[in-house]
């Protein structure tokens, strides 16, 4: 019988991985989408409606993407970025914002920040990679204040499409090769492609978000079926 990966195990392994592409983490993704993650970026924080003042949580912030997107389209909120990967936030301390956002060493299982205290929740790519999903959302919700409303950019197990050979092509051979060229790699974006392949579909992570309190739970499908974005409030 097999037994299951120690949850410590897996986030020091993923923390691993992550520090060694950071540097070139944001150039692969730009490659593999064909600039297309910017534009799902984009699109997931229209979703949101803050007033200036509001306080925003970007988790897994990576380089701070998402961070800056939220900075452009509301300049007035303030961002608090977080990431358990040091080489991904000294990274983005580098590099420009509108106004710099407060960085945040912090793990998705255990935030080190009061219940209720932000006004919206976003983040890209993250949810996939913790080792406990569930603790994970019943943290996100803890951090938002009643009302408070998320925006989740994420993989999903893929839908039936039309074009699966050329989905599977792009998934399991193309990103690994592109992944793998600019970092050295492959690894770690073959992990990336399996990881998006087995993950939760897109409707039952909308039924993990609801189990935790959000409501109103929506979703879209992007780049035939294998990205979703979530949006919902507390």
């Amino acid at each position: 019988m097999t037994s299951k990966p120690d949850p410590a195990e897996r986030a020091a392994r993923i923390r691993h991985m992550f520090g060694q592409i950071a540097p070139r983490y944001d150039l692969a993704n730009r490659l593999m989408t064909a600039g297309l993650d910017l534009t799902w970026r984009r699109e997931a924080v229209r979703g949101l409606h803050l007033p200036p003042g509001a306080r925003v949580l970007d988790l897994g912030c990576g380089t701070g993407d998402l961070a800056r997107e939220v900075m452009r389209q509301m300049p007035k909120v303030q961002v608090v970025a977080a990431d358990f990967t040091l080489p991904m936030l000294l990274l983005g301390r580098q590099r420009a914002f509108p106004h710099p956002p407060a960085w945040c060493a912090a793990d998705a299982l255990a935030l080190p920040f009061a219940t209720g205290s932000f006004d919206a929740l976003v983040c890209a790519f993250l949810l996939r990679n913790v080792a406990d999903l569930p603790q994970a959302l019943r943290e996100i919700a803890r951090v938002l204040r009643p009302g408070g409303q998320i925006a989740i950019l994420e993989t999903t197990h893929p839908i039936p499409h039309p074009l699966r050979p050329l989905r599977d092509v792009l998934m399991f051979k193309m990103i690994p090769w592109i992944g793998g060229m600019l970092t050295g790699k492959r690894e770690a974006y073959e992990y990336l492609a399996h990881s998006s392949a087995t993950f939760l579909s897109a409707p039952q992570l909308a039924a993990a978000l609801e189990t935790v309190g959000f409501s109103e739970v929506r979703f879209v499908y992007k780049m035939m079926g294998t990205i979703a974005i979530h949006w919902g409030h507390t």
